[in-house]
């Protein structure tokens, strides 16, 4: 069953897929306009999830980075919706449908149409070369505005930082974590993964030296 949250007029579903606990995400603006975070796998389970939301239309996919697990239901969701697909540039020719929208750092991506509800594009380069992260702060209708979540794919974790397979792409990965999410966003800013369940940033930025030190 999802996990729905009541950001004021936005609404976030959060379902969980596959063996391997994939993470999808669905915003829903005021207006019914959606945005999929990562089609990871049971597209029918995606699509039961588009309707009990209220049924779109679906504007956008958004897969955070190229591993095969986070864009399994993509061609179907692609192939049923015809959203605008989107994904990190140095990701995009790696996934099984042509990428509408290649993504670079600091732009900012719609929901809506009319662009009330935007999520900044955060490049966390290292578990792939185009991991992407997704901010979104909550409206001045919710319960907490002016805070963030953080969509953060496999390159943030409670934890720790996403796996890399060598020490200049640890190092690339633990630099941009550091300087483009824990330097800007405050402790409150909820981290939603790519597997698994959310953290703060409050809860796991003790840990960073210790993640550093480690490697991993």
């Amino acid at each position: 069953m999802p996990d729905t949250h009541r950001l004021g007029s936005l609404r976030l579903d959060v379902l969980a897929v596959s063996e391997m606990d994939n993470n999808v995400y669905l915003l829903t603006a005021g207006n019914g306009e959606q945005l999929l975070v990562d089609a990871a796998d049971d597209a029918p389970a995606i699509e039961r999830l588009l309707v009990a939301a209220g049924g779109g239309p679906l504007r956008t996919v958004v897969t955070t980075h190229q591993h095969r697990d986070h864009h399994r239901a993509l061609a179907d969701v692609v192939a049923a919706h015809r959203p605008t697909v989107a994904a990190g540039e140095p990701d995009a020719d790696a996934l099984p449908v042509p990428v509408d929208h290649r993504l670079t750092h600091g732009e900012v991506l719609p929901v809506d149409d009319a662009g009330t509800v935007e999520l900044e594009v955060i490049a966390l380069r290292g578990h792939t070369p185009g991991s992407v992260a997704l901010a979104l702060t909550e409206p001045d209708d919710a319960e907490h505005p002016g805070r963030v979540h953080l969509f953060s794919g496999d390159s943030l974790f409670p934890g720790g930082v996403g796996r890399t397979t060598s020490k200049p792409d640890f190092t690339s990965l633990i630099d941009d974590v550091e300087e483009r999410v824990f330097a800007r966003f405050g402790d409150d800013t909820v981290v939603h993964p790519g597997h698994g369940a959310p953290t703060t940033l409050g809860a796991e930025r003790p840990h960073l030296a210790q993640w550093r030190e480690r490697g991993w």
